[in-house]
């Protein structure tokens, strides 16, 4: 579906398609109904101290590493591929009514599908970002992030270059695919019907990609427990 619309939107080599991951976790069969969960004795007592569902918290374990905060209800979870976010990332908007959308097991992976489907579509290379809506520790707002990334190396380093005045830089890496990301937040509005984009003209670094590379090295955290 995603290679037929974009085609006719004029999807050439070298663009890159910009895809909310709640329709690529809904075509993946991520969608669970909360009826059909059991609570076990952990998510009972969770739900007890932050007044979630039983059902709802069971399906936050599930989905994080650890708990790295947490606030009264508000709930901020390392999930196993390393994404910090509110609930593990677990939606309940644009969805029925008690179901929840879990993030894709592997986005880099439904990623580098989509990307060989639209790759076929224009016979040439094409890059794909899967986008997931995310709070910033100190920043107000929501912003589209990339949980996915096939295509493009999504981070790019200027280190060692120089700026306009000459200066070296020593600590200068560009997340591409969350700028990418961004942009496409702005154009797939909240309850819109637009969950994918064409984006053409990026300069980009053709790689195999991986979301995972944004994730920072949690030794270079110095917000969650990094010793100094």
């Amino acid at each position: 579906m995603l290679a037929d619309a974009a085609a006719e939107v004029g999807l050439a080599h070298g663009d890159v398609v910009v895809v909310a991951h709640k329709v690529v976790s809904k075509a993946e069969g991520r969608i669970v109904s909360l009826a059909e969960v059991t609570p076990g004795p952990e998510a009972i007592t969770l739900a007890k101290e932050t007044g979630k569902e039983p059902e709802l918290c069971e399906l936050i374990l599930g989905e994080s590493r650890r708990i790295v905060a947490r606030r009264g209800g508000l709930l901020i979870c390392e999930t196993h591929r390393g994404l910090v976010c509110a609930n593990a990332a677990i939606d309940r908007s644009n969805t029925d009514p008690g179901t929840a959308i879990l993030l894709p097991v592997d986005p880099d992976r439904s990623a580098r599908h989509i990307q060989h489907a639209l790759a076929q579509r224009v016979g040439g290379h094409v890059g794909v970002v899967i986008t997931d809506t995310h709070g910033r520790a100190f920043r107000r707002g929501l912003i589209n992030i990339a949980v996915g990334v096939a295509g493009f190396e999504p981070v790019v380093s200027h280190r060692g270059g120089h700026d306009r005045n000459g200066r070296l830089l020593r600590a200068t890496d560009q997340a591409i695919a969350d700028e990418l990301a961004a942009m496409g937040g702005m154009l797939m509005v909240k309850g819109g019907t637009r969950p994918a984009i064409v984006v053409s003209g990026a300069s980009l670094v053709a790689s195999p990609g991986g979301a995972d590379q944004l994730v920072r090295d949690s030794a270079y955290d110095l917000f969650r427990g990094a010793h100094q």
